[in-house]
């Protein structure tokens, strides 16, 4: 890829008990659809998780979470909303949501390298 393409990126949030408002940031999804990327990072810490909601169904979330992954890859196990265009599922994956998982509102930047780019925003906004 040569020079620097716009992307759009999105924080992944887990919001284990939505009335009281508080998450943890568990993965990073970006998408360049000028340039044909669409990736996703995710990593539930259980434990941050059990702290704000010792309840929290673990199994569901990572079920759910995987999804994010299966329709990045556009590939048909990850349904019909992985054979949509790269546009449309970064926007269904970021679309507003009350539910226990949600992302932020996106965000652009600049990048040479995409995948360089996910692995950084995991580390700074994850990790």
């Amino acid at each position: 890829m040569q020079g620097q393409h716009l992307y759009e990126y999105a924080i992944i949030r887990v919001v284990p008990r939505v009335e009281r408002e508080e998450f943890i940031n568990v993965g990073v999804i970006l998408c360049d659809w000028k340039s044909g990327f669409i990736g996703s990072k995710v990593q539930l810490n259980e434990d941050k998780l059990l702290a704000l909601d010792p309840n929290a169904d673990l199994e569901m979330i990572k079920i759910n979470l995987a999804s994010f992954e299966k329709i990045c890859s556009g590939k048909s196990k990850g349904g019909p909303i992985a054979e949509m265009d790269l546009a449309s599922r970064f926007r269904w994956l970021t679309a507003v949501r009350s539910s226990v998982i949600q992302t932020s509102r996106p965000h652009t930047g600049f990048s040479i390298d995409h995948a360089a780019t996910l692995e950084r925003l995991f580390e700074e906004l994850v990790m």
